[in-house]
């Protein structure tokens, strides 16, 4: 699989810096929106950049492993209703969206269900749901291209619709067992150390899951030679999806808003694929999924939260949303020393 995307232009770092650090303020004193700020300008290439028609997307899909009860307290059923939750204004997501004028599309990617016309949603399904990957890959390598292909062309349709800030959010009973299993294999950690409680565990039901996953990944790890063939083997189709629309994104000069623990497994997969997709992307939090902090440090990024949330849907991305538009506020709209005569050091 080939995506081209460009390292970022320095060309007008020092520039940019320059704007920053003269500021009426002490150089460094808004600390990480700074960063931010001289990031955002490097992705548009300008010394002005602008967030325009802000987008999350929440792409959901159901697991096969999810019907043997050993990964998750919940029935696969949850993925429906909360998808119905999410398309009636019910949901964490649709709150903080709209509190922040932030867009929102609910992707089916591979719901076990069918849902009716609705304004929020994208169907994009490739089947109801992947196949249980204690038994068989979960998805074939048509099926992955597939997800890839069509998470590109919705990124492509948001991108002209004049969208240049999108952030990634997920809903899928059984997901953050695949996203363990692409930890696992991309870090090089253990599963013990990538498998949390998910939805809520206790300790015999997390001991049990530990167990599952280390047999699947024993299952599928020798016939694993590339990023794809790792979403083919323990991947879902939302993460798939969101991978595909990750690197297009990138590729358009977007900025990436990356939520927690399973929508950054989705950009280890990309990461693997394409390494100078890091340079677009902001770390929105840390999940309290105990994997993403070690995603956080393989990446070798930062967050701007930690607040012990865990709940997916891009939940992160929204509440983050605010410290994202301020960084770039501050660089169009707040005086230099110069401008507002006041005594630089």
């Amino acid at each position: 699989m080939r995506t081209k995307i460009k390292p970022l232009s320095k060309e007008l770092q020092d520039q940019l810096q320059e704007e920053i650090n003269f500021k009426t303020k002490p150089i460094g004193a808004l600390g990480v929106l700074e960063d931010i700020a001289l990031q955002i300008g490097l992705i548009q290439n300008t010394l002005t950049p602008k967030i325009k028609q802000p987008a999350i997307l929440v792409f959901a899909g159901d697991h096969g492993i999810a019907k043997t009860n050993k990964v998750s307290p919940y029935p696969q059923e949850v993925t429906q209703q909360m998808v119905l939750n999410f398309l009636n204004g019910g949901a964490a997501i649709n709150v903080f969206c709209n509190q922040n004028n932030i867009n929102l599309k609910v992707v089916d990617t591979g719901v076990n269900a069918d849902f009716d016309e609705h304004p929020l949603l994208t169907n994009l399904k490739i089947a109801k749901g992947t196949q249980d990957y204690s038994q068989n890959k979960a998805m074939t390598k048509k099926q992955c291209e597939l997800a890839l292909e069509k998470g590109k062309r919705l990124v492509r349709e948001i991108f002209n619709n004049g969208c240049n800030v999108i952030g990634f959010g997920e809903m899928g009973i059984g997901n953050t067992s695949s996203a363990s299993l692409l930890m696992s294999y991309f870090t090089k950690t253990s599963i013990e150390k990538c498998v949390g409680r998910g939805t809520g565990l206790n300790d015999e039901g997390l001991n049990t899951k530990i167990s599952t996953l280390k047999e699947v990944y024993d299952l599928h790890c020798n016939d694993i030679q590339s990023p794809l063939d790792a979403l083919v083997a323990f991947g879902g189709f939302e993460i798939a999806m969101m991978c595909g629309a990750m690197l297009e994104a990138a590729s358009l000069n977007m900025t990436l808003l990356i939520d927690g623990f399973i929508v950054t497994s989705a950009l280890l997969v990309a990461h693997a694929i394409a390494p100078s997709i890091l340079d677009y992307c902001i770390f929105c939090h840390t999940s309290g999924e105990q994997g993403h902090e070690k995603m956080l440090h393989f990446l070798k990024v930062s967050p701007l939260l930690n607040i012990g949330m865990r709940l997916g849907e891009g939940t992160g991305c929204a509440v983050a949303f605010p410290l994202i538009q301020a960084s770039v506020n501050f660089l169009n709209n707040m005086a230099t020393f110069k401008s507002a005569n006041v005594s630089e050091a």
